[in-house]
């Protein structure tokens, strides 16, 4: 069975980008119930060594069999607490895994940018990086339709 997890790399949990990373996650999963890791949940533990909500997440991550890593674009990059959360992950530890960055911004020209980034990004930790989902502000209303539109056109090494 595919296993499917979703990273919200915004600070605030329960985000706008939150919602579209989870719609995504469930348009992808169908009837299957992917793990949600909430970056910002995480808090100070994120800087903690040994601790035991990052340990879990990081575990999460490399158990996955695709992941849909989500962040709002800040100062035309991804989000420092996504970043410190990947940092955790060996060299290759995404090798075998199939990613979707998806991005949001004020507007396309620095959600591109940004979506750009962070492929690089899960490129470096191995991962398969399938076509970016880079949405707009404006766009956020149509959350669920994004994702469906979005699931239509996925397709994981395992065929799902």
């Amino acid at each position: 069975m595919t296993q499917y997890v979703v990273v919200s790399g915004n600070p605030r949990p329960g985000s706008r980008t939150s919602t579209l990373a989870v719609a995504v996650g469930n348009a992808l999963a169908g009837s299957s119930q992917p793990t949600v890791i909430e970056v910002g949940d995480l808090g100070p533990g994120l800087l903690t060594p040994g601790d035991a909500a990052t340990a879990e997440a990081v575990t999460a991550l490399r158990e996955a069999d695709v992941l849909v890593v989500a962040t709002p674009t800040y100062k035309g990059s991804y989000t420092g607490v996504l970043k410190v959360l990947l940092d955790q992950l060996p060299a290759q530890a995404l090798a075998g895994k199939r990613a979707v960055p998806v991005v949001t911004a004020g507007v396309a020209p620095q959600a591109a940018a940004a979506e750009a980034l962070l492929r690089q990004l899960l490129t470096e930790l191995g991962a398969d990086v399938a076509p970016g989902l880079p949405v707009v502000e404006a766009e956020l209303a149509e959350t669920a339709a994004l994702a469906e539109k979005y699931a239509a056109t996925f397709s994981s090494p395992t065929g799902s």
